[in-house]
């Protein structure tokens, strides 16, 4: 067996005792654990689905590992991130995973890449790994990932995870579908919440990150058969999988028979997603520190907290009224036309649809609290409880 750098891999006796339940496996044996240890996998997110993921790999002997992440570890991890431990908490996930999976298995290489993966470096990146594992939350990462792969001709290995449902499918150009061959457009910005809106089941990203490290690792050994052109399903209230059958789109605007995406875009104009702007106010947004402002002046207006009630329960700005905004349309008449209304959420994505609603509805004085109460908390009152 010889390494992308020419090299013989060869067991040594503390990997022979290591993979011992492997290597009594006709399936794996001496020479597929030492493809294992020949390969190299990028995980692209180091949180709920990274962490089973990078442990579980590491544990395997997979040669190189790369981690994608530029966060810290956060307590609202904790519950699902099992990477991490309260010890970790501030220090950024990439020390913290690396300092984990060497102590796993210190023969395997961890090469971290603290950076935001956007168009001008995924392919660079990429080009260096033989399978990608996608463990990312949001819909323009997801795109970028695929088109990315697709493109150098890499296998995708896919999760996602929200409330108490997971996916997992591997996105492989060459061989089946891509991810835009099942999505091909993504959903309106907001109309899908993300874990941190909607919640997840601490234990459902360790199913669905364990079921992404099998596939992984039956790539890299070429055995048995990868869901490839296959949905993988997750139900954990029901206990039950499902699977959907997935063919290649011939119209696919990237793995197609005429493709017409040849190279990355702006994937957050794709999907909608606009970045913040300092004319904020001017567009119906209210800064933190506008917002402070009025409040001190003694303006008369009305504070609407459009969250959950376990959310109001762990924080809320003093003075705010609760109205969900799954009541929003129900409520309506208990909201004054005469006074100026401020909507706020978690990080203003919610929020911002409820202002729209009600713009909509004829209300002319609705302002949308920018990036929710975590940017009240940043930058107008650390008091408050983060989440």
């Amino acid at each position: 067996m010889i390494d992308p750098n020419g090299r013989s891999v060869e067991l040594s006796p503390d990997e022979l005792q290591r993979y011992d339940r492997h290597l009594i496996m006709p399936e794996v044996g001496i020479d597929g654990q030492k493809r294992l240890k020949a390969s190299s996998v990028l995980l692209v997110g180091a949180g709920g689905l990274g962490a089973p993921l990078g442990m579980y790999l590491a544990a395997a002997g997979v040669g190189r590992l790369g981690l994608v992440d530029f966060d810290v570890v956060d307590f609202s991890n904790l519950q699902r991130q099992v990477t991490y431990s309260t010890a970790d908490v501030g220090r950024r996930k990439l020390d913290a995973a690396r300092e984990r999976l060497q102590g796993i298995n210190p023969h395997v290489t961890i090469e971290t890449h603290e950076l935001r993966l956007d168009s001008s470096n995924a392919l660079d990146l990429f080009r260096g790994y033989d399978v990608i594992v996608d463990g990312t939350d949001n819909f323009p990462t997801r795109y970028l990932v695929n088109d990315a792969c697709v493109l150098l001709g890499k296998p995708n290995v896919y999760g996602s995870i929200f409330r108490f449902e997971g996916q997992a499918s591997v996105f492989w150009a060459e061989r089946g579908p891509c991810y835009r061959c099942l999505y091909e457009e993504p959903p309106p910005p907001g109309l899908v919440p993300s874990c941190a809106e909607g919640g997840v089941l601490g234990v459902l990203p360790g199913i669905i990150g364990t079921i992404q490290a099998m596939e992984t690792i039956k790539l890299l050994l070429g055995e048995g058969e990868p869901l490839i052109g296959r949905l993988l399903l997750f139900d954990a209230m029901r206990m039950s999988f499902r699977e959907l059958r997935l063919r290649k789109n011939p119209d696919c605007a990237i793995c197609g028979s005429h493709p017409r995406v040849r190279s990355l875009i702006d994937y957050e104009a794709f999907c909608g997603v606009a970045p913040v702007r300092p004319t904020a106010a001017a567009t119906g947004e209210l800064a933190p520190v506008e917002l402070q402002a009025r409040l001190e002046r003694g303006d008369e207006l009305l504070l609407v907290d459009v969250r959950e009630p376990h959310e109001w329960q762990i924080c809320r700005i003093e003075g705010a009224t609760l109205l969900p905004l799954r009541e929003l349309a129900e409520r309506t008449t208990e909201l004054p036309r005469d006074r100026d209304i401020v909507v706020y959420c978690k990080s203003g994505a919610r929020s911002a649809h409820a202002a729209k609603f009600l713009r909509e509805q004829g209300f002319e004085r609705v302002h949308n609290l920018a990036g929710g109460i975590l940017a009240w908390i940043d930058t107008v009152d650390s008091s408050l409880r983060r989440y």
